[in-house]
C-alpha cells in the first residue's frame, strides 16, 4: 500500500516552493442558465460561458461573484465562487414523499438541484398534496455544495393528470409568468370604459365612430387590437387608415400593470394558452376593438398616391366602432370571389362599403410590396406551423400558416403605420423603442458564396456586392433562386447571415424593410415596445415632450428596450418548444408511416428534415443514410458518402418514416422510407 504524502505547512499542490497563489480576482454578474450546465455571466467587463462544473450552487438569475479561468482555449470562461444575491424565491414542482421527509423536484431543467419538505413542515398535508402532484414551493434554504435545499409549499397548483406536464415544464424552465399579483388585477378591474365621457374631456381626440372601420384576424383571435379604413380619392391615391387600441390611458407610467408589463414585455403565445402580458380585462375587454362597441384608439391616417407612395401621415388620438369583425379565410374568400359583400359577417348597410375597403386595401398592399422592393426590402417566404388541440389537449392535426392576399393586406398596412409613426418620432428625436435591423456583417454573407456559386446564383459583381451588404443583390440571389432546386438552400443561407432585430432607444432603421425609421406602434396589447411607442407620440401630440414622465420614461428606456430584446428572445424559444412537444405527441401515433419532406438542417450527426404537409421537423440521423461513411462538408452544408459520393443538403427533397418520437423532448427521428 503506499503512503500517504505528508502535509507540510504552508505547501500547496503544484506548488512545491511552499509559496501562496497569487489570489484570483473575483467579479461580480449575473448568471443566465441556458440549459443543465451551459450558463453565461454578463459582467460589466463583458459576457463569459461558464466553464464545465462550474456553476456550483447557482441559479438562474442570481447575482455572483466569479473568477476567470482559461481551459483549453484563449477565451476565458467563468467559475461561480460565491452567490451574492438570489433571484428564484419559487418555483414549480412535482411532490413526492421520500421517507419522512418530502420532495419537491423542480419542473425548471435550468434548476439541477434537490429541495425537501422538513418533517416538522405539514404543509403538504395541509394543502391536500399527494404524490405527482404540482406545487409552488418556496425556498427557505438554498442548496450548497454536498447539501439539498430546504422549501415550503405555499400552493398546490394541481394534479399531473389534471395539468399538461410538458407545456408546463416549458413555461417554468423559460421563467414564464402565469398569474397576475393581486394588485394588477384590482387595478384592472377598477377601469371602467367612457368613450363618450373622454371625447368631452379631450376635444383634440377624434370622433371617427361614423368611419368605416373593421378588423380581420385568425378566426382563433380572442384580442382585436388593430382596425383598419380605407377609401378611395379623388385623384386616384388612396386613404388607408390605421386605427389601434389605445392601451396607455388605461396604463398608467409606473403604475403595477405598468411595472408588470415592463417585466414581462410580451404576450407568449405557446401551443395550448397565452400568457398574456395585460390582465384579461384590458386585451380581451376594454382594449378589444369588437364590432358595434366604442373604443379608444390611437389612428395614423396615411394618404397614398396612385402609386403606393405615402404623400402624408397624421397620428391622432381618436375614438372608433368596428363594424365588422372578419377572419383572414373570409377575406380571402372574398377577394377571390369565392363569396359577396352581402355574405360578409356586418350589417347589411355596411356590407359594400366594407368589400370595397378591402379591396382597396388589396391593391394598396400590391403597390406597397413593389415600392417596398424598389427600395430595397428583402422578403424571405416562410410557413408557420400551429398543432390543433383538442378540448382534453391531445393533438389532432395541425394547421400551416400561409401568406395570402388577407394576410398581406393587414401585414402591409401595419407596416406603412409603424413606419410612418417612427418616422414623426425620428424627426423629432423623440426617445421611444425603435425597432432595429442592422445590415448583415460581411464575413457571415462571404460564408454564403461557395454555395451561391455552386448553385449558380451569382453574376459579374455579385460577390463583391453581396459582401458589401447590398440588399437588391440578395433580392435577385433570392428570384434567380425561386422555384428551382437550390431554392430553399439559398434562401435559408441568406437568412442566416441577417442579424435578428432587436430595440433601442434610438434610431438606426431597418434593413430587412429597406426603411429608413421603424417601430412597433400595432400591438400595445401584447408588446410593450408598442406601448412606448404610444406614449411618445401622445406626448408629440400634446406637446409634453419635455414634461417629468417624459424624463423619467428616456431614462429607464436603454434597460426597457433591453429586457423587451431578451424577452421576445424568451417567448420565441418557449412558443416553439411547445409546438415541438405536441407534434411529438401527434407522430407518436404514426410510427412506421411514410411522408416526404425537405433537408433543412445538416449537421455531423445527421438531417433536420421538415415534412411537407405539417411542416414537422425531425432527425434523420447519419447512420440511418446507409452502411458507408458520411464526411460533413461545413463549406457546402453538406454530408457526402465517402465510396458513393452521395450527397444530402440543405433544400434537398426526401423521402422519409417515422421510427420513434420523445414528446418530453420535442423529438422526431426519421429513417429513409423504405429502409430497414
Amino acid at each position: 500500500m503506499a503512503r500517504k504524502r505528508p502535509h507540510h505547512g504552508n505547501t500547496r499542490r503544484g506548488n512545491p516552493h511552499g509559496t501562496r497563489k497569487k489570489a484570483q480576482a473575483l467579479i461580480s454578474g449575473t448568471i443566465r442558465i441556458a440549459r443543465p450546465g451551459a450558463a453565461t455571466v454578463e459582467t460589466p467587463e463583458g459576457a463569459f460561458a461558464v466553464a464545465r462544473g462550474g456553476i456550483h450552487e447557482a441559479m438562474n438569475g442570481d447575482e455572483v461573484q466569479v473568477s476567470l479561468v482559461h481551459r483549453g482555449g484563449t477565451e476565458p470562461m467563468a467559475v461561480v465562487r460565491a452567490v451574492l444575491k438570489r433571484a428564484t424565491l419559487s418555483f414549480l414542482g412535482t411532490y413526492a414523499p421520500a421517507g419522512p421527509l418530502g420532495a419537491v423536484t423542480p419542473l425548471d431543467g435550468r434548476i439541477s438541484h434537490d429541495f425537501f419538505v422538513l418533517p416538522e413542515d405539514g404543509c403538504a398535508e395541509r394543502l391536500g398534496v399527494s404524490k405527482g402532484d404540482v406545487v409552488e414551493a418556496r425556498v427557505l434554504e438554498y442548496p450548497a455544495r454536498g447539501t439539498a435545499g430546504v422549501v415550503t409549499i405555499d400552493r398546490r397548483v394541481g394534479a399531473a393528470s389534471e395539468l399538461d406536464l410538458l407545456v408546463e415544464t416549458v413555461i417554468a424552465s423559460h421563467g414564464l409568468a402565469t398569474e397576475f399579483a393581486p394588485s394588477v388585477l384590482e387595478q384592472a378591474e377598477g377601469l371602467s370604459l367612457d368613450v363618450t365621457g373622454e371625447l368631452a374631456a379631450h376635444p383634440k381626440r377624434r370622433d371617427l365612430r361614423e368611419l368605416l372601420t373593421f378588423t380581420i384576424d385568425p378566426t382563433d383571435a380572442r384580442d382585436f387590437d388593430d382596425a383598419v379604413s380605407a377609401r378611395r380619392l379623388d385623384d386616384g391615391g388612396y386613404e388607408v387608415g390605421v386605427h389601434i387600441a389605445d392601451v396607455t390611458s388605461y396604463l398608467p407610467w409606473g403604475s403595477p400593470m405598468d411595472l408588470e408589463a415592463q417585466q414581462r414585455t410580451c404576450s407568449v403565445y405557446l401551443v395550448d394558452r397565452v400568457l398574456p402580458m395585460l390582465p384579461e380585462r384590458l386585451c380581451n375587454d376594454l382594449c378589444s376593438l369588437r364590432p358595434d362597441e366604442d373604443r379608444l384608439t390611437m389612428t395614423v391616417m396615411l394618404t397614398l398616391d396612385a402609386k403606393g407612395k405615402v404623400l402624408k401621415s397624421r397620428a391622432m388620438a381618436s375614438a372608433i366602432r368596428s363594424h365588422a369583425r372578419l377572419d383572414y379565410a373570409t377575406a380571402d374568400a372574398l377577394l377571390a370571389g369565392e363569396i359577396g359583400a352581402d355574405e360578409l359577417p356586418c350589417a347589411a348597410k355596411d356590407a359594400a362599403g366594407v368589400a370595397e375597403a378591402i379591396v382597396l386595401l388589396d391593391e394598396v398592399a400590391r403597390l406597397r410590396r413593389e415600392f417596398r422592393r424598389k427600395r430595397g426590402a428583402v422578403d424571405f417566404e416562410t410557413r408557420e406551423a400551429k398543432v390543433i388541440l383538442n378540448e382534453k389537449g391531445r393533438p389532432t392535426g395541425v394547421s400551416v400558416r400561409q401568406v395570402t392576399r388577407a394576410t398581406s393586406l393587414i401585414e402591409e398596412a401595419m407596416l406603412m403605420a409603424n413606419e410612418a409613426v417612427a418616422k414623426m418620432l425620428a424627426e423629432r428625436d423623440m426617445p421611444a423603442a425603435y425597432r432595429v435591423h442592422e445590415r448583415p456583417a460581411p464575413e457571415s454573407l462571404s460564408e454564403t458564396l461557395p454555395v451561391l456559386h455552386e448553385l449558380r446564383l451569382l453574376e459579374a459583381g455579385d460577390a463583391e456586392r453581396l459582401v458589401a451588404g447590398d440588399p437588391y443583390v440578395v433580392q435577385d440571389v433570392l428570384a434567380r433562386a425561386k422555384g428551382t432546386p437550390g431554392e430553399y438552400l439559398a434562401s435559408s443561407l441568406l437568412l442566416r447571415a441577417q442579424k435578428r432585430a432587436i430595440y433601442l432607444p434610438h434610431n438606426l432603421g431597418h434593413y430587412a424593410l429597406g426603411a429608413s425609421a421603424y417601430c412597433h406602434f400595432t400591438s400595445p396589447i401584447r408588446r410593450y415596445p408598442d406601448v412606448t411607442v404610444h406614449r411618445a407620440i401622445k406626448a408629440l401630440l400634446s406637446g409634453k415632450v419635455e414634461s417629468a414622465e417624459q424624463r423619467q420614461i428616456g431614462l429607464a428606456l436603454p434597460q426597457i428596450c433591453r429586457t423587451c430584446s431578451e424577452r421576445e428572445r424568451v417567448a420565441d424559444a418557449a412558443s416553439r418548444e411547445s409546438q415541438k412537444i405536441k407534434m411529438a405527441e401527434l407522430y407518436a401515433d404514426k410510427i412506421g408511416e411514410s411522408f416526404s419532406g425537405i433537408v433543412v438542417g445538416c449537421e455531423r450527426y445527421g438531417l433536420f428534415v421538415m415534412l411537407d404537409d405539417t411542416c414537422a421537423e425531425g432527425l434523420l440521423p447519419t447512420r440511418a443514410l446507409g452502411e458507408e461513411w458520411f464526411t460533413y462538408d461545413d463549406t457546402r452544408l453538406a454530408l457526402i458518402g465517402e465510396e458513393s459520393g452521395r450527397t444530402y443538403r440543405l433544400g434537398q427533397r426526401v423521402a422519409v418514416k417515422v421510427v420513434e418520437t420523445n414528446p418530453a423532448r420535442g423529438q422526431i427521428d426519421f429513417a429513409l422510407a423504405g429502409s430497414r
